[in-house]
């Protein structure tokens, strides 16, 4: 697969989407229900051509406040009297903000919520021609052997029975796609958070990330409604799964991973650690510290992203 290598400056190979849908050339209209935007009803060429990067997390706060973060970063200047607008605010769904050739939208909880905004995502930027994309998943997670605070660089996301395989049921049949993420793109971040000397303010790491369905029994909980299995049996299984390279679990990764594969673009998955599920299965830092922490991952990203906008402009 060929890719925008910012370090390298290349742009000799576009990155496009790849098994894209043969039916999207046939329909007349084509109507994001869910972004309330559309294929006629905007001219997303003009509004969206330009993107290079995508970058989703769970909450719109989240990402309303990364996209103020890489404005400062960025240097860009809002005229007075203007501000960052929600490009989706007339549906209650999700949350778009562009600064630059940078998208951020917020993608809810969950492989279906995030599913469901992928699918109108790229369909958008495939009709504004877009090319050489990289998408980033800016997340939360519970760590596992790991302190809190830790942020976590994804590399390759697991399902509940630790395969790298996002499955998907389509006409009654099993689809299985690949999780792994981008190599290089991985050993690029791991480089700048050393060059940035990141790791002086929080630890850094990368490993598996464990995909499950919801926040207490598929990420083996003891204090959800339901809980057939000991505290002595959690830990067993966290035990082993740590031992398989698992450092974090959380909810979107297996999608994420899976559909961006199967469309052959790049891609990243960057969470920081809100607890070491090993100690304790309810998030007891205070709302200031997780805040401080849910933006660690900014630092990295960002100067990423800073980074490449930077060696095209040259």
């Amino acid at each position: 697969m060929g890719h925008y290598d910012a370090f390298n400056d290349d742009f000799s190979q576009k990155i496009v989407f790849q098994n894209i849908n043969k039916h999207l050339n046939s329909l007349e209209d084509d109507y994001f229900y869910h972004l309330y935007l559309g294929k006629n009803q905007n001219d997303l060429k003009a509004m969206f051509g330009d993107v290079k990067f995508v970058c989703m997390g769970g909450t719109s706060k989240r990402m309303q406040k990364f996209a103020h973060y890489m404005k400062d970063v960025l240097g860009y200047r809002i005229p007075t009297g203007l501000t960052l607008n929600d490009i989706t605010q007339i549906t209650d769904r999700y949350s778009m903000y562009k600064v630059g050739p940078i998208l951020f939208a917020n993608h809810g909880i969950g492989c279906p919520s995030l599913s469901i905004l992928l699918n109108e995502i790229m369909k958008l930027l495939h009709y504004a021609g877009c090319e050489d994309l990289t998408f980033f998943r800016i997340g939360t997670c519970g760590g596992i052997g790991v302190e809190p605070g830790t942020v976590i660089i994804t590399d390759e996301a697991v399902d509940g029975l630790l395969r790298a395989e996002y499955r998907q049921y389509v006409l009654g049949k099993e689809k299985i796609r690949e999780t792994q993420c981008d190599r290089k793109l991985i050993k690029d971040l791991l480089k700048i958070s050393e060059e940035m000397q990141i790791r002086r303010k929080f630890n850094v790491v990368n490993g598996r990330t464990l995909c499950a369905h919801d926040f207490y029994e598929g990420q083996s909980r003891i204090d959800g409604v339901f809980c057939d299995y000991t505290r002595e049996e959690k830990l067993d299984f966290l035990k082993f799964c740590n031992e398989k390279g698992v450092v974090n679990m959380e909810m979107e990764s297996l999608c994420f991973a899976g559909m961006l594969n199967y469309a052959k673009v790049k891609f990243g998955i960057v969470c920081v650690a809100l607890l070491n599920r090993l100690e304790n299965d309810q998030i007891t830092a205070s709302n200031e510290l997780i805040l401080e922490y849910q933006e660690r991952p900014f630092e990295i990203i960002g100067e990423y992203i800073r980074r490449k906008i930077m060696n095209n402009e040259e």
